[in-house]
């Protein structure tokens, strides 16, 4: 019996059900709040909340966004208010409003105990009960950030320090860690192994790649802090394959992240081996294209006869 367009497109990943694989990916939803009245929260399979890091940070100079040809660059410097007022002001607004949608915290820092404080002061506020009792559902731990002690190397950069950082975070929480890796890393599978060895439960593929856009007319950068990250449609390859190559040496659910605009690019991730997908720049640039997305890719399980869409998970078929 062929099961309802809602049921079909639940998916699970490790111990927690998504109504669908949709995620708004961290940086472009807020805390949801900044954006309930303008996109269905109460249709997405789940959101990543803006970065949180221990201490408020002001982020990067503005401009802070651009556009180019091939999608968008931005340097927002991870903007946020902090610890403090995230689990004051942000945390009770996501456990009373969004009952039904996944809640993934991205937490940030500067230093290796600036993950495991963020998230020890997350589980300190949920486990208080009223009003943030079900406000986080698992974590997203950026280790794209520099490392201030390490000369700004990447945290994700060094295997050694991966697997403290991970360590130290997991001696705080029992939810499901997500490690989010950065695309210019030069075997992004043996970090993920090294990851999920050190108790990641989840990988997220791709942070946004490096770039310059220049502004020819003042002959200056398009962004105040210069360079930035670049995100849209031309990150969709670059995002797969990374997917895909994850997917083949650990066994955890993937997040793929990059370039995603349509119901069918959310099936190339689960194909390549992921088992939920982040929408970030379409959403930025309407705030519509997330439901789109689910009705095109429900349409394509219609047109392709998918009872369930857990099925899509790794089934790409490589050529011989």
């Amino acid at each position: 019996m062929t099961r309802s367009p809602v049921s079909r497109l639940v998916v699970r990943a490790g111990s927690l059900e998504f109504r669908n694989p949709v995620l708004l990916a961290a940086g472009t939803a807020g805390y949801g709040r900044e954006l309930a009245d303008v996109v269905a929260l109460d249709r997405i399979g789940g959101l990543v909340t803006k970065a949180i890091s221990a201490e408020p940070r002001a982020g990067a100079p503005t401009p802070r966004v651009a556009e180019f040809d091939g999608g968008m660059i931005n340097a927002v410097g991870l903007a946020n208010p902090g610890l403090d007022v995230v689990c004051r002001d942000h945390l009770p607004w996501m456990a009373s409003s969004l009952p039904g949608t996944r809640k993934v915290a991205n937490v940030v820092g500067s230093r290796l105990e600036d993950f495991a404080t963020v998230v020890a002061g997350i589980e300190e506020a949920v486990a208080a009960g009223r009003p943030a009792a079900g406000a986080v559902d698992a974590f997203e731990l950026n280790v794209s950030c520099p490392n201030v002690r390490a000369g700004g190397t990447e945290f994700g950069a060094d295997i050694r320090t991966l697997t403290q950082l991970i360590e130290g975070v997991r001696r705080h929480t029992e939810r499901t860690l997500f490690v989010k890796l950065s695309p210019t890393l030069g075997d992004i599978a043996t970090t993920a192994r090294a990851a999920v060895d050190a108790g990641a439960g989840g990988i997220s593929v791709v942070n946004t790649l490096p770039g310059l856009v220049i502004d020819v007319e003042s002959r200056r950068p398009s962004l105040g802090f210069g360079t930035g990250g670049v995100s849209g449609g031309g990150l969709l390859p670059v995002g797969v394959l990374a997917t895909w190559k994850v997917s083949r040496a650990v066994s955890v659910p993937i997040i793929g992240i990059g370039g995603v605009s349509r119901g069918n690019h959310v099936v190339q991730y689960l194909l390549a081996g992921a088992t939920l997908v982040g929408v970030g720049t379409a959403a930025m640039r309407d705030p519509r294209a997330p439901e789109r997305i689910l009705d095109e890719l429900d349409r394509w399980c219609e047109r392709q006869r998918v009872e369930s869409i857990q099925s899509l998970v790794g089934a790409l078929q490589w050529p011989q």
